[in-house]
């Protein structure tokens, strides 16, 4: 497979990732996503120190609290990147989509009690709605291998996973 760049917004359009549309924009309104699968990430692209909220607006799921400590955030952070979390949806152990999956992760967000746990982290940063996400349709690919792929490769380059990615 390719190898990818994760520190600006251009490396991943050059690896052929689209959208690039504001949490809080797709928060209203998810008819720019794709229904069909694929891999998304999910963006920070500011050079400012990131601030965390104690209490996130994340959705108390199976009434497990998605709040942790701001102790583990800051140990969490991965400097010198853009990508904070990487997403996949469907495949051929699932049905889901790329709209269906962000739909969750969106409504998660919103305090909903959804079924996306994973990616939780990105809910208590401050500037939540001013993140960005990005996706990639996959036809000829598994998108849970191009998921593996993905973080593999970024903790290649950084030593550890992304930010909000808990599992791999």
């Amino acid at each position: 497979m390719e190898t990818l760049k994760f520190e600006t917004l251009k490396d991943l359009k050059s690896a052929g990732f689209g959208g690039f549309v504001k949490v809080g924009e797709l928060k209203k309104d998810l008819s720019a996503v794709p229904p069909v699968m694929g891999v998304y990430m999910i963006l920070r692209d500011s050079s400012q120190k990131p601030e965390f909220l104690v209490k996130g607006s994340g959705g108390f799921f199976k009434d497990k609290d998605p709040n942790v400590s701001v102790a583990d955030l800051k140990r969490n952070w991965v400097e010198g990147t853009c990508v904070i979390y990487i997403g996949k949806a469907g495949g051929s152990r699932s049905d889901a989509t790329l709209r269906k999956r962000l739909s969750q992760y969106m409504s998660f967000g919103s305090g909903k009690a959804v079924g996306h746990y994973g990616g939780r982290f990105i809910w208590q940063l401050k500037d939540h709605d001013d993140l960005i996400v990005c996706w990639k349709t996959l036809s000829d690919k598994e998108p849970e291998e191009y998921e593996s792929f993905l973080i593999n490769s970024f903790r290649d380059i950084y030593g550890d996973r992304p930010f909000a990615n808990l599992a791999k």
